[in-house]
């Protein structure tokens, strides 16, 4: 499927949604619970979310706008949400995260993007050239890959407990990140 902005739209403005039914009220036994060392855990999942809200995103397009590739992205710190998320509860996490995201959205729609824009061209630090309609695809794969991600946390925490199932339960069956 090529980029469709609409379409891509569309998804990135259901992600809290669906991150908010999966994850608001658990016991902190199901969002901070790992894979094994240096692993992250959904709440982890969801600082991250954020720290791409506020750095990664809309901040590269504009950058892509403004400068195209004369001046390479900002590198992303994939940790930052260690210092970041310290003392929030999920709940908190997740309201930010709509938030923020409801923010980009109506930063896109700003943007008035037309079709020839998609095909400006960025500098990603280690990726080289990119461009704006990669970016933005990027952008809802990288929720979707991060609400698999969660899905396979959580799943993780039964992996023995669901016995011989275990060969019929492909969410079991998926390194993912931790691999």
């Amino acid at each position: 499927m090529e980029q469709n902005l609409e379409n891509t739209t569309s998804l990135l403005a259901h992600t809290p949604g669906a991150l908010d039914g999966l994850l608001r009220g658990l016991p902190e036994r199901w969002t901070h619970q790992n894979e094994g060392e240096g692993t992250w855990t959904a709440f982890d999942v969801v600082g991250h979310l954020i720290h791409g809200e506020r750095t990664d995103w809309i901040p590269r397009a504009k950058r892509i706008l403004e400068f195209g590739e004369s001046r390479p992205f900002e590198p992303f710190d994939r940790w930052a949400q260690a210092g970041e998320s310290q003392g929030k509860s999920m709940d908190q996490l997740l309201d930010e995260f709509a938030c923020l995201r409801a923010e980009n959205l109506d930063a896109l729609r700003a943007l008035n993007l037309r079709p020839q824009d998609l095909a400006l061209r960025g500098r990603h630090p280690a990726l080289g050239v990119v461009t704006l309609s990669q970016l933005l695809a990027t952008w809802a794969a990288h929720d979707l890959t991060h609400l698999h991600q969660i899905s396979r946390l959580m799943a993780h925490q039964y992996r023995e407990a669901v016995g011989p199932w275990t060969a019929f339960l492909g969410v079991l069956q998926c390194a993912g990140h931790s691999a």
